[in-house]
């Protein structure tokens, strides 16, 4: 009976391997292009500064548990760049000078992905696809160019490190859509818009102008991918 029941085993395995031999389970590829990213505020008196462009590239791993359904996942190296206008102290030459500060953020993540991608049949060379996931970053880099404009009219623009001024981690809902455009035999052509909206405050600190006030912003971005897989 145990014999019996093991080769019904093999042979449905069997089966299922060879119903499955025209879509591997597995793709492997890049992808690269350009976002834009914003900063939401969440504190009394700051401000977004409007959009700001930025570059992505990454690594592609897709694996199907079924031949339209899969997990997506990878990585990310994410230059991510947004803005705020917040009240500042600035002090200079010995004065202390109170003002606006419009913080330009430059910042660097790498970022690992999980996500459900879900594709219609083929049409034709085409397949419509949609994602749905978190996105998990890592903060490696982070600049600013700082624009101080003083009550008195003084202006200083300056560059700073602020590593320590953001949280190392980030976290967020990515929701993805796009073609893929079969180039031949299992290599694909993948063209498609994402957008990663972080839901946990990146910033860490208190406003320089007013200590009560917590810092608190979330970073989001919509990219624009192009990759191919193998």
């Amino acid at each position: 009976m145990k014999k019996t029941t093991l080769i019904i085993l093999v042979l449905t395995f069997v089966c299922v391997l060879s119903a499955n031999s025209q879509q591997k389970p597995f793709v492997f590829g890049f992808k690269a292009g350009p976002n834009i990213g914003w900063m939401r505020p969440d504190a009394q008196g700051y401000e977004s500064d409007g959009i700001k462009g930025g570059f992505s590239w990454g690594f592609i791993a897709d694996f199907f548990l079924m031949e339209n359904y899969g997990i997506a996942t990878g990585f990310d190296v994410i230059f991510m760049n947004s803005g705020l206008k917040m009240p500042h102290v600035e002090v200079a030459g010995g004065n202390t000078l109170t003002g606006t500060l419009i913080r330009k953020y430059k910042l660097k993540y790498i970022q690992i992905p999980v996500t459900l991608k879900m594709r219609t049949k083929e049409m034709g060379k085409f397949r419509i696809y949609g994602q749905i996931g978190l996105g998990t970053g890592f903060l490696i880099g982070a600049k600013a160019d700082d624009e101080f404009t003083a009550d008195s009219g003084e202006s200083i623009n300056t560059e700073n490190d602020i590593y320590d001024d953001l949280s190392f981690m980030r976290f967020s809902l990515i929701l993805g859509t796009g073609v893929e455009y079969s180039l031949g035999g299992s290599t694909n052509l993948l063209v498609g818009f994402s957008f990663d909206n972080g839901f946990v405050d990146i910033l860490n600190g208190q406003n320089t102008l007013d200590p009560t006030i917590n810092n608190k912003g979330y970073a989001n971005y919509v990219s624009f991918n192009v990759g191919i897989v193998f």
